[in-house]
């Protein structure tokens, strides 16, 4: 397509873009703004991804994406008989657990998920993590440009965030169809994913992952519900853990910086060799990942929150499970390496992942957070161990991380807790037996029990 300057003589349309970073959108290289039906035939690619939506990003066609992804290979409701050895591996993986740790089964009910049902069962916490990167990048594009240019562009700036909405949905759907594949576990990727209290394996997964590890497929299940009934005692009895990882990953999304040079340069590197009339050059420019922006030191704070929290979570799990497991399974060794490598070498999901959300979800530090924990346990015991869950200004650094068996030689509680008061609160964390206090709130534990989040169902007798 030759290349139509956005001033040419008869053009009838002046350009409101010209000098801000939509220039090159509207005009020259692929398109040209006073030739409208070019315009026209970019967004006929994406009308059918443009229906009507509330929210920053169109739900409804990510998630409808992300099933059809599964599609494409079988995935079957898991039968009653796989639903009941899911049952059975975790009941029987929170009884060795209450041997290595003092937090009681966080558990309150157990599924076995086909790949689809993991996509729906993980929605909700879907949309907290991601729509922060859709508000952000629908934000930016009116926010780069001048006053004068958004007023004369208003309507096109509407019609374009819903095209971002739309491109990212495209995206998210692809993301999280794609980890669907993957995923062995409701906390597979560190993040507690599902409702609070429900423990799930994706059984298809898990035949797949036991494939070639020359371990039973019974040792494979029961040692990633070990995992997985780790991950959720440690998520029930650390209430502030939760939302510590959730607003780590939000305000990573929150911190983006759109300028107009930055906008300016990935919309020319984006829309480089566009052609409206192709299907497959538009298809690229929903797949190009048009709003990855170079990191901010607001982001980079954020990720490195993350990082740490993700490494020390995993780390405590890898420890207690390895504990659980010492004098009882003895492909246990196998297992933990397999697991250690799959977590550490992510795959094509969690790269998917990185490039939608901005960050990956891998723990690089979890070996010397195990360390860190087995370490500490071995010379104060499980309490002292599982006391550092207390309060977040306890969690070791990214320096402790470097010395892990040097944490807390010299350490004590922050300056505002007394030795007595520091006792009385891990105390009342350990001896968590009433399920009330499981949903209590750090912030408004003043010596009693009052206070709930809602986070999920309280009644412990409901386990599966």
């Amino acid at each position: 397509m030759a290349e139509t300057p956005d001033d040419k003589p008869g053009d009838d349309q002046p350009n409101p873009f010209k000098g801000t970073p939509f220039e090159q959108f509207f005009s020259g290289g692929a398109m040209n703004f006073g030739a409208m039906p070019d315009l026209g035939q970019l967004f006929g690619q994406i009308q059918a991804m443009m229906q009507p939506y509330d929210g920053p990003l169109n739900w409804d066609a990510a998630v409808d994406l992300a099933r059809k992804s599964v599609a494409q290979q079988p995935d079957p409701t898991p039968s009653a008989k796989e639903s009941d050895a899911v049952a059975d591996a975790l009941r029987l993986a929170d009884h060795w657990l209450d041997e290595a740790t003092e937090f009681p089964s966080g558990i309150t009910s157990t599924a076995a998920w086909s790949r689809a049902e993991w996509i729906v069962g993980t929605l909700d916490v879907w949309k907290v993590l991601v729509e922060p990167v859709a508000e952000q990048s629908t934000k930016g594009l009116a926010g780069a440009l001048p006053a004068e240019a958004a007023a004369q562009a208003g309507p096109l700036l509407g019609i374009i965030g819903k095209a971002v909405g739309a491109m990212l949905a495209n995206q998210v759907g692809s993301g999280i169809g794609e980890l669907a594949g993957e995923v062995l576990t409701a906390s597979d990727i560190g993040l507690p994913l599902g409702p609070a209290g429900k423990a799930a394996l994706v059984p298809t997964n898990v035949a797949a992952f036991a494939e070639g590890l020359d371990v039973t497929e019974d040792d494979v299940r029961l040692y990633l519900a070990l995992r997985e009934a780790a991950h959720q005692r440690l998520f029930a009895h650390v209430p502030w853990l939760r939302d510590h990882l959730i607003a780590a990953v939000t305000d990573h999304a929150r911190g983006v910086e759109l300028n107009a040079e930055t906008l300016q340069q990935r919309l020319e590197e984006q829309m480089r060799g566009v052609d409206p009339s192709d299907p497959s050059s538009m298809q690229q420019l929903l797949e190009g990942g048009l709003f990855e922006m170079p990191q901010s030191p607001a982001q980079a704070a954020a990720l490195e929150r993350l990082e740490i929290a993700l490494a020390l979570v995993e780390g405590w799990v890898d420890e207690v499970v390895g504990q659980a497991t010492e004098k009882r399974m003895p492909a246990a060794a196998k297992l933990q390496e397999a697991v250690r490598r799959r977590r550490a070498a992510g795959g094509p999901a969690e790269q998917t992942f990185a490039s939608l959300v901005g960050l990956e979800l891998r723990p690089r530090r979890l070996r010397d957070a195990s360390t860190l924990w087995g370490s500490l346990r071995t010379r104060q015991g499980t309490e002292a161990r599982d006391g550092v869950w207390l309060h977040p200004d306890l969690l070791p650094t990214s320096a402790d991380l470097d010395d892990p068996l040097g944490f807390r030689e010299d350490a004590a509680a922050p300056d505002d807790l007394t030795e007595d008061d520091f006792d009385a609160e891990l105390r009342k964390l350990l001896d968590g037996d009433d399920p009330s206090s499981k949903d209590a709130e750090t912030d408004d534990v003043k010596g009693d029990d009052a206070g709930t989040e809602d986070t999920g169902p309280d009644d412990g007798a409901d386990r599966g």
